[in-house]
């Protein structure tokens, strides 16, 4: 895809607790793994059981509809931030409580079905504004929630947040899923 930027951000384009994210990717193409996420999640929702979206693992933790409904809130809000920074608009970015924005969510009322559509449509509007970014917007570095974060640092946490929730369904969630 045009305009992928050149490795893994460095340290001073994001707040340390990204690192969280970031690490957990190798390096290429961001664009790619940005891309193949969106089938991932499709491929993984496909092995639910019968009301396998509204499994939790523990009391307290989110269900599986939850997971998605955050998935696609942070790619709305994390796009967000990327669209203004690459524009050039360097006002302070709030920040936002994900636990908060899926207890406000509905999530659990929506079908997985549509929450995935919703993460698709999200990722590929993503996927589509970055690609059209030029050259010198991918390391414009702005400020989100009291920290730094560039361009290119927000499409790698993007890509590591995905990547991690799809490692705790696998790992924790297994039980709504068929064998």
């Amino acid at each position: 895809m045009k305009n992928d930027p050149v490795g893994r951000p460095e340290a001073g384009e994001y707040d340390p607790y990204y690192e969280t994210y970031i690490g957990r990717l190798e390096g290429g193409s961001i664009f790619s793994k940005l891309a193949q996420q969106s089938g991932v999640v499709r491929d993984q929702m496909s092995g639910l059981i019968a009301g396998g979206g509204d499994y939790r693992y523990a009391p307290g933790k989110w269900s599986v509809k939850q997971i998605l409904g955050h998935l696609a809130d942070s790619e709305r809000i994390f796009g967000m931030r990327a669209t203004c920074i690459a524009r050039g608009d360097l006002a302070e970015l709030p920040g936002f409580e994900q636990d908060d924005y899926v207890d406000a969510g509905g999530f659990d009322q929506r079908t997985i079905e549509s929450l995935v559509r919703e993460f698709e449509f999200l990722r590929a509007a993503n996927l589509e504004m970055f690609g059209g970014l030029e050259p010198t917007a991918w390391r414009i570095v702005g400020k989100a929630n009291d920290s730094p974060i560039s361009v290119r640092a927000i499409a790698w946490i993007l890509a590591g947040h995905t990547d991690h929730h799809l490692t705790v369904l696998g790992e924790r969630y297994g039980a709504a899923f068929s064998a």
